[in-house]
């Protein structure tokens, strides 16, 4: 793609990040078919190749953007599914995040759309303040119904009833069981700790019993990427900071073999740290080491084998790839092998490559085209007729739950129940044998 930045603008350095990206695009299209809001809205605009064309013209003109091109980029899912598919290698996702940026820092927004913005930005990151507001909307839920479109998806999304805090989240060293094979730093989020907090223990719990032992860092806390998706990258940046602090200083004392990231949407943001910090010389270092060693949990378990099951799992078990997970993560066979080897039966998703509408808080700032992903991925699981769900995100399967009654849980919570764990709490009112699986029969004398 031709571009026409000025050498003035060009010399601001994620300008040319941004031009040197715009310039990989052929327009060739092949996005489009893949790109949820295009597939749904039939809409060039709301395209990545639309998007792309949209975010190169507000960035030269250097002027406050039209409300035309806020509202197309807004309806980005940031899904990235438009870079599975991209034969260009075009990095879709760092040119959003910029556009978005430009956007957050020119553009001022509808009052409602402000205080939304800020309410979110304030309230998920932080669990405790996090926990409260749903505690408080968890109040109100009978009257979702009667509420404006978007108070309407917060106050309905909230669940039914706000779990303890885990004790899995304070800063600890949980040792491993027997001797230790690895030594691991877990993040434990941020909405994950109040709207799954069994996720965590169930990680720990596997993590452990495969003689791993697992730090939970002082100081580690919100990858970042909410803020990151609405543009406010020096939030971000601070969010980041003190992960990135936390786990060095885990490194250079007793070692980490990996940072285990449990929330895949976190997995795709702290792998990318070294990008966030890449003008910055006294972060960029130690982001890029950070992110070598991020793992997702199902690519650390996949490398270092799964114990076999103890008790019988042959459930049908339809796999859904969070698209932070398979776009981008690039991760796509691990936790489905690991499900097998549990002794679990595993589908797939039709049509998987499309987004179920979560996509960090887009559900609750999109709540229309969400509830029309979510309806359409719902629809693609049942014709899998499953016994249960497995994602890698808690969004997803907070997204997914809310219009389904199959249970949805996260794959960590099968591999741990599979070996020896308790059965997830969303699966406890079905109807299974859990009666150990029969040792395997002495071999016969020669």
């Amino acid at each position: 793609m031709q571009t026409e930045f000025t050498l003035a603008q060009l010399a601001d350095p994620d300008v040319k990040d941004a031009n040197d990206i715009l310039r990989m695009c052929t327009h060739c299209g092949f996005c489009t078919a893949t790109c949820p809001t295009y597939v749904l809205l039939g809409d060039e605009l709301d395209s990545p190749r639309g998007r792309i064309y949209q975010i190169k013209k507000m960035l030269e003109a250097d002027e406050t953007p039209d409300e035309r091109t806020v509202l197309h980029v807004d309806r980005c899912l940031t899904c990235l599914s438009c870079m599975t598919t991209c034969p260009a290698t075009v990095n879709y996702a760092h040119l959003v995040e910029h556009g978005r940026q430009y956007i957050e820092e020119n553009y001022t927004r509808p009052l409602p759309d402000r205080a939304l913005r800020w309410l979110l930005t304030q309230t998920v990151p932080y669990p405790r303040r996090f926990r409260v507001a749903l505690t408080g909307a968890s109040l109100v839920r009978r009257l979702a119904n009667l509420m404006p479109g978007r108070l309407k998806a917060m106050v309905g999304m909230a669940p039914k009833r706000i779990e303890a805090p885990s004790w899995v989240d304070k800063p600890q060293v949980i040792p491993a069981e027997g001797p230790r094979r690895a030594r691991v730093a877990l993040l434990n989020g941020c909405a994950q700790q109040v709207v799954g907090p069994e996720i965590n223990e169930a990680t720990v719990r596997l993590l452990t019993r495969h003689g791993v032992e697992v730090v939970v860092a002082r100081g580690a806390g919100c990858c970042g990427a909410l803020v990151q998706h609405m543009g406010q990258e020096e939030q971000a940046k601070e969010q980041a900071k003190a992960n990135v602090t936390a786990w060095t200083r885990e490194m250079d004392g007793e070692g980490l073999d990996a940072v285990i990231v449990n929330t895949s949407g976190c997995g795709t943001t702290v792998k990318d740290y070294a990008f966030l910090f890449r003008h910055d010389e006294q972060w960029r270092d130690q982001a890029e080491r950070v992110g070598r060693i991020a793992q997702d949990v199902s690519e650390f378990m996949a490398e270092h084998g799964l114990q076999a099951p103890v008790r019988k799992t042959d459930l049908n078990v339809t796999y859904h790839a969070a698209c932070s997970m398979q776009h981008g993560q690039g991760i796509t066979k691990p936790p489905k092998r690991l499900l097998a080897d549990a002794g679990f039966a595993v589908k797939d998703v039709p049509e998987g490559h499309i987004c179920c509408g979560s996509a960090g808080v887009y559900n609750l700032l999109q709540p229309a085209i969400a509830t029309q992903l979510r309806d359409r991925k719902v629809a693609n699981i049942g014709k899998t007729r499953p016994d249960v769900v497995a994602a890698g995100n808690v969004g997803c399967i907070t997204q997914i739950a809310s219009g389904t009654d199959v249970p949805i849980v996260h794959t960590a919570e099968l591999l741990d129940w599979a070996t020896g764990g308790p059965m997830p709490r969303r699966m406890r009112h079905m109807q299974i044998d859990e009666r150990p699986t029969e040792p395997a029969p002495a071999a016969a004398a020669e």
